[in-house]
């Protein structure tokens, strides 16, 4: 069996936020969020990650994330450009941000030889969602698989978020996931319905197989014919594995992990994600320093 693989999507613009919050300090020691995303990566038996960056990124990546990890994990990296498309479609004028996560995932394929799992850079996911995916991963099964965390976990007092709403039957198995944008505080979408916080969600932590590249590129090559001169328009991961679940190409097996998610939208999120840190540091869960 291949070793396991992690890809980071780590090539968003952060306009919320007002800068490149993937690599800002969260621990004690300088450490970020994805500091400790690989660090629980590497202690559930992950062997590579992909690093899926904007090319003009990837100095600072090598000089800080991959610099504290590259005597533990091997490390590869992926560009999402928005010339990253198939030849028979042009980027249009006035476009500056990357197609979606969809995209993120795919330019990945090259570098990606057996299971493997998709995060998000900014998104503290957990060690046992992290044991929970890899032992998926290894299990051997056609299924795919996904983290889903609690609604309520996963909003930001200090703005709107989008997140993936999820549908789950009684098998524990993804019936529909819809990308919602414009989350409120306490759950309500404006001009819509208000969302209880146990609704499950998906925060793009995701187990897949090679198999869905061949997938994924008929998807994205769908959504450029028909989204592809809209200067915002993006292709979501979630909006994807919705697609093929309606059409019965994909299960998904969804696993609810005790570990709580937290993550950063806002600047204003950062003082309550340190604190999340410093509290799992004196619980012994981590060490003071990673490195």
């Amino acid at each position: 069996m291949e070793p396991l693989t992690l890809v980071v999507m780590a090539a968003g613009l952060g306009s919320r936020y007002g800068g490149l919050k993937q690599l800002d300090p969260v621990g004690p020691g300088g450490e970020t969020i994805l500091d400790y995303s690989l660090y629980d990566a590497i202690r559930t038996g992950f062997a590579r990650v992909v690093f899926v960056i904007r090319r003009e990124n990837e100095a600072a990546f090598r000089e800080t994330v991959a610099a504290r990890f590259s005597s533990r994990i091997a490390i590869d990296y992926a560009f999402q450009e928005l010339a990253a498309i198939p030849p028979t479609f042009v980027v249009p004028p006035g476009r500056s941000r990357p197609w979606g996560t969809a995209q993120a995932a795919l330019v990945a394929a090259d570098a990606i030889a057996g299971p493997f799992a998709v995060i998000n850079a900014d998104d503290f996911y957990g060690r046992q969602t992290f044991h929970l995916l890899a032992d998926h991963l290894r299990g051997g099964s056609t299924d795919y698989a996904m983290a889903a965390y609690p609604l309520r976990a996963t909003l930001s007092p200090f703005g709107t978020v989008s997140r993936g709403v999820c549908e789950v039957d009684s098998d524990g198995l993804l019936r529909a996931i819809v990308e919602r944008t414009g989350i409120a505080p306490d759950g309500a979408i404006a001009g819509s319905e208000l969302l209880g916080g146990d609704t499950l969600v998906s925060m793009n932590i995701w187990g897949f197989t090679p198999a869905i590249f061949p997938r994924l590129r008929d998807y994205f090559a769908h959504f450029l014919t028909e989204h592809g001169t809209d200067l915002k328009a993006e292709a979501f991961l979630p909006t994807f594995m919705d697609e093929l679940i309606a059409v019965h190409r994909a299960r998904v097996r969804v696993l609810q992990s005790a570990d709580a998610w937290f993550g950063i939208t806002y600047r204003a999120d950062l003082p309550r994600v340190r604190e999340r840190v410093r509290a799992l540091i004196a619980a012994g869960d981590y060490p003071e320093r990673l490195a």
